[in-house]
């Protein structure tokens, strides 16, 4: 059987880290099975749904290099909807509602009052022609609800494994608005059934969900004259990093803003989330065909991962100090900083956290420094001491012994003012990596207040 896939984001916000990782690993797995990967726009809530957050969301999808075969918007499939839905009206499964919100709300109530489960009654299904002719006279607008059938619903899901729901433990679901619009659950499925979809791949909060798609499947095909239905993998939603619920910085993170306002790299988030869970360990990669060797969902735990973004920084150091220059030159370039070379690139990439921290390293060793040295002896002293070209990594300690030697200096007094002298600055770029860059006549001019 040919894997066939497919994410389906809603375009009403940015893609967020959790969506990310169902994209992550639905993508990994299809391409690892050599299979198509549809990208389907959920955008039936016209009110909510923006043209700039589906361009976002397949912004995001490339920046990851999540590649897909095919794309569609459910907005323009609402024909093919009609068509479905009327063929199960006629066939009973999706039967008119007419009560009102308040009228629902109150039956809710009462059944949790007498400790019944809240599960709608099917009151509609007891009305006559007359008795629905009357409420529409009235100005009622119906609701459809999909009649579930009786008996239990079971899969074997590719995460969870075993999973039954026994028979009237759900509400028959609305799947079309007063307004005649249809709803997520009937577009989603009617969309899996077109396109032959083979595993579906999402969060375990759509564990009850798919019980139901499971029946509609069941009713489609009746009424197409194809049986189909498909796999399941319904992945932990993730926590923080003490176990809990995310807070709303990291239950918001959006992939834009990993890429724009973090400024981390793609392949950060990528080898986080592709492993986030799973029996593999995480672990730092620079591009995504390793992450398809042996991957299986079959490796993913039902118990809750923990979502670390410190993790992600230590991931996106790692990367970076990988990283050759010639697959960053571009960037580089890109950042208004194309003056830099691949020696420069070696020397700072072991010591960069983001990207963005090479200006302060490029900054600091090109750019004139504002430095107030408070002991100009000193620094006259460390000056007369320094090393003969050509400076290396080893330079920076055998100067600062001499510095030492020579000046009776140590600890703090020793360090900050030569510090302060080279970089203007208390903490930042190492020193011994520094030195070689800044150069001898560089060194000096700084040591001794002079224009550098």
């Amino acid at each position: 059987m040919s894997v066939r896939v497919r994410f389906a984001p809603s375009p009403t916000g940015y893609l967020h880290v959790g969506n990310a990782r169902t994209a992550i690993v639905t993508w990994l797995f299809c391409r690892a099975n050599k299979g198509h990967f549809l990208l389907r726009i959920d955008d039936t809530d016209f009110e909510r749904s923006k043209q700039e957050y589906e361009d976002a969301i397949k912004q995001g999808m490339s920046w990851m290099g999540l590649s897909w075969d095919d794309t569609f918007n459910q907005k323009d499939r609402n024909d093919r909807y009609n068509v479905v839905i009327e063929k199960l009206k006629a066939d009973g499964r999706i039967y008119a509602c007419y009560e009102t919100a308040d009228e629902l709300g109150l039956k809710r109530k009462t059944q949790l009052s007498r400790g019944v489960p809240p599960i709608y009654d099917r009151a509609a299904l007891k009305l006559t022609d007359e008795d629905r002719k009357k409420l529409e006279a009235e100005g009622r607008k119906p609701h459809w609800r999909f009649l579930l059938r009786d008996g239990a619903t079971e899969w074997d899901d590719q995460v969870r494994g075993f999973v039954s729901f026994k028979e009237r433990e759900m509400s028959d679901p609305v799947v079309i608005r007063e307004d005649g619009r249809p709803l997520y659950h009937m577009c989603s499925v009617i969309d899996d059934f077109d396109t032959e979809i083979t595993h579906i791949v999402r969060g375990e909060d759509h564990v009850s969900n798919t019980a139901c798609h499971i029946q509609m499947f069941e009713a489609i095909g009746k009424v197409e004259g194809r049986a189909y239905k498909p796999e399941f993998a319904h992945l932990p939603l993730i926590s923080d990093s003490e176990g809990g619920k995310l807070s709303k910085r990291l239950g918001s993170l959006s992939v834009k803003n990993v890429q724009e306002e973090e400024g981390l790299e793609a392949m950060a988030l990528v080898s986080l989330m592709a492993r986030l869970g799973s029996s593999d360990p995480i672990e730092p990669f620079t591009s995504l065909e390793p992450l398809m060797e042996g991957f299986s969902l079959k490796k993913f735990s039902r118990s809750t991962p923990k979502f670390d973004v410190e993790e992600l920084y230590r991931l996106n150091a790692k990367i970076l100090h990988h990283t050759q220059f010639k697959d960053i030159v571009s960037r580089l370039a890109a950042m208004g900083m194309g003056e830099i070379d691949e020696h420069f690139w070696n020397a700072v990439r072991p010591n960069l956290t983001k990207l963005a921290d090479i200006k302060e390293w490029w900054d600091v060793t090109h750019n004139p420094v504002t430095a107030t040295i408070a002991d100009p002896s000193f620094t006259a002293a460390a000056a007369e001491v320094l090393p003969p070209a050509p400076w290396n990594e080893t330079t920076f300690n055998t100067w600062i012994n001499a510095v030492k030697e020579k000046t009776g200096k140590k600890g703090k007094e020793l360090f900050m003012p030569i510090r302060v002298a080279l970089t203007g600055m208390e903490h930042g770029p190492e020193l011994p990596v520094l030195l070689p860059l800044l150069g001898p006549e560089k060194v000096k001019s700084r040591l001794l207040k002079k224009a550098a």
